[in-house]
């Protein structure tokens, strides 16, 4: 009798928790839950931030703002995204807008907001990123040499080594730690325009990669040309005191691109 009675007692308090979260989330409007939700993701970085609070400004609490959390079902997630196909959203941010607002609706359905998951049924936009096209030799040696001495260390470190550009931005002289190796250990953080930890890795961690000779040539020959600053070969032109900028990079390649006769197709 007292097993029995103990279950009966843990049924209704977990019936009276389930309550108590649906009297004070259910009447909840989307923006303040995912608000308050937003707050709890500690583990993304200041880009991912920034990209979720684009996402939620522009198309999810724009349209789902004032919508209370239990008045979320299937049909209302087929009519957001019907929406957004309406409005020419395109596929890419479509699928990213799908991707949160189904983070938020789990989390309001493990809290037992509704009885069946409001997302049950529905068909996610599907996005197919186009292939990327490797440039063949000719190309690359015709993109090496179409931008300024900055942009030509940039290109050889992404394809000579698989550096990603915000890595590139970071080179250093201390990094080559042996006559064929790099070591990566930071980049420019393209939200903060500061030196950062590499994505998704602690403050401390690397990865070491093959340095082709032609790559350290290059290295070499801007440092003795341009000069680094502590070991850091580029700079924002008008300011040596801050990092490399994102944008100087991509004006360039947009320059190239348009001025060169360089088809990456």
């Amino acid at each position: 009798m007292t097993t029995i009675y103990n279950e009966k007692r843990a049924v209704g308090s977990r019936a009276h928790a389930k309550a108590e979260r649906i009297a004070a989330y259910g009447a909840m409007r989307f923006e303040e839950y995912t608000t308050e939700w937003k707050a709890g993701q500690r583990d993304l970085g200041p880009a991912s931030v920034r990209h979720l609070e684009s996402l939620l400004q522009h198309h999810l609490f724009p349209l789902l703002g004032s919508r209370r959390m239990n008045t979320f079902d299937h049909k209302v997630v087929e009519a957001f995204l019907h929406n957004l196909e309406r409005s020419g959203v395109g596929l890419a941010t479509q699928s990213n807008a799908y991707d949160k607002l189904k983070a938020v609706l789990l989390d309001a359905y493990r809290l037992g907001l509704s009885d069946e998951n409001p997302l049950h049924g529905v068909k996610p936009p599907h996005y197919d990123p186009a292939r990327a096209v490797i440039p063949s030799p000719d190309q690359l040696r015709a993109i090496r040499t179409a931008g300024d001495d900055a942009f030509r260390v940039i290109a050889d470190l992404m394809s000579g080594c698989g550096l990603r550009n915000g890595e590139a931005a970071a080179v250093n002289l201390s990094n080559i730690v042996a006559d064929d190796v790099y070591r990566i250990t930071e980049q420019v953080n393209q939200t903060t325009g500061q030196y950062a930890p590499l994505k998704h890795r602690g403050p401390n961690d690397y990865r070491d990669v093959p340095l082709p000779a032609q790559v350290k040539k290059t290295i070499e020959w801007y440092a003795d040309k341009h000069g680094t600053i502590d070991g850091y070969l580029l700079r924002q032109p008008t300011d040596t005191s801050r990092p490399f900028p994102h944008y100087y990079l991509s004006n360039q390649w947009r320059r190239i691109k348009r001025l060169s006769h360089v088809v990456m197709s």
